[in-house]
């Protein structure tokens, strides 16, 4: 196969205790979040520059931070994570990534780049790797790059996940909240997710297992986008727009909360354009991420 296209859902975490490790496999979250039907999809093209099946791994094993020729909205960049994965799989691509959310808004653009990726250069290189397998591989990725702990599991899984232990899988463990509401989201700009997981993380993990316990007494998304609102404040992470945003959907009735990690807003239903907000809108993504059909 020449050519392969997977999508990823945009991920907005709602809340998170981070639990990094040296093992990025191992390294994670304890969360929630949602999974959104607006997201990314990652085109992986071979090149003649791939190595062969059965071709000595380390002689041609791609330097993680060149491994690939890749666009990002038609603009040449670089993203680690998708990088990374590359490397890991030992293949050689063309990397297309559109995305449909914003990129460094806490959308969990890099993470859904790294898993889309990975299933998309399966497809292409006949690698014969299976799901958790490629899940692993994109995780791993995404968290030795620092920018991100839960994304790529959340984003495989599709719909609310939650995160009951941190890692890939073979060491995390997924729940969910069983409803897909219509989410609203404007974003601000970037907030750096690295310099947030760089710093003092014990405020951030005690808000987070407190949202946690909470959503898991009463697992609904009504609770989840409460539980939400809640963390950002006890966590001190929200920065001045979101709050404002927040509290205007509030004054309408609503449920809002600031996306982890990124200047952007996210509202149950139509809470944001009842505040008077010009808003994106979409379903939560149902399924998760996959290959195209026929792929």
């Amino acid at each position: 196969m020449d050519e392969a296209t997977a999508f990823a859902p945009g991920h907005v975490t709602a809340f998170f205790a981070p639990y990094p490790d040296d093992d990025p496999v191992r390294a994670g979250s304890r969360g929630a979040g949602l999974a959104l039907s607006d997201g990314v999809e990652v085109t992986v093209r071979a090149t003649d520059a791939t190595p062969a099946a059965g071709d000595d791994a380390d002689s041609h094993a791609p330097d993680a931070a060149d491994p690939a020729a890749l666009e990002l909205d038609g603009v040449p960049a670089e993203m680690e994570p998708v990088s990374r994965v590359l490397a890991d799989l030992n293949v050689v691509a063309e990397v297309e990534v559109e995305s449909a959310v914003p990129v460094g808004a806490g959308f969990g653009v890099s993470g859904a780049a790294a898993l889309a990726t990975a299933l998309a250069a399966n497809a292409v290189f006949d690698l014969e790797r299976s799901e958790n397998d490629l899940v692993r591989v994109a995780h791993a990725a995404e968290a030795a790059a620092g920018t991100g702990l839960g994304d790529v599991v959340g984003q495989f899984r599709g719909g609310l996940p939650v995160r009951l232990e941190p890692g890939a899988p073979g060491y995390g463990r997924l729940d969910g909240v069983p409803a897909r509401p219509r989410v609203e989201y404007v974003s601000f700009g970037e907030l750096s997710t690295e310099r947030v997981l760089d710093g003092a993380l014990d405020p951030v993990r005690e808000a987070g297992e407190a949202a946690l316990t909470r959503l898991m007494r009463r697992p609904t998304a009504t609770e989840l986008f409460a539980a939400g609102r809640e963390f950002a404040g006890e966590a001190g992470l929200l920065v001045p727009e979101v709050a404002e945003a927040v509290e205007a959907v509030e004054a309408e009735g609503g449920l809002a909360s600031m996306a982890m990690l990124g200047r952007t807003v996210y509202a149950l239903g139509t809470g944001l354009s009842d505040a008077g907000y010009d808003a994106e809108a979409c379903p939560v993504h149902p399924t998760g991420a996959t290959l195209h059909p026929g792929e």
